[in-house]
């Protein structure tokens, strides 16, 4: 599966964006699709996942009540709304791929290119 993300850009705190991520190629029913983020000398951290039917969705604690992930399956896609933008939710934004949901990147076998998230003070 290839999965191509979109929808970064620049934005002042407060604002929003949402990112989309299109999968294509091999896709088989059952993968979680997750965003993860890597800010400049950071570890990628967790931000959120969902399972294959929507029903079930985790995010980490630092964008609880600001971002959701939500998907498309008819259009192969994921998204994340991020509201209430911060500062510190700067960093290249990932979608991922995989069999299980969870938040450690080993977990995920399939990767987008990253979209940039810059949010100005």
């Amino acid at each position: 599966v290839q999965l191509q993300a979109s929808g970064g850009g620049l934005v002042q705190a407060g604002g929003s964006l949402r990112l989309s991520c299109v999968a294509s190629g091999p896709i088989f029913r059952g993968p979680i699709l997750g965003w993860f983020r890597q800010a400049p000398g950071k570890e990628r951290e967790f931000v959120a996942a969902i399972s294959w039917s929507g029903t079930t969705t985790d995010s980490a604690d630092s964008v609880k009540g600001r971002f959701t992930i939500s998907r498309d399956n008819a259009k192969n896609t994921v998204y994340l709304q991020m509201n209430s933008l911060k500062p510190e939710d700067t960093a290249v934004y990932y979608c991922a791929a995989g069999r299980m949901l969870g938040r450690f990147p080993p977990m995920y076998d399939a990767w987008g290119q990253g979209t940039l998230v810059t949010v100005s003070s």
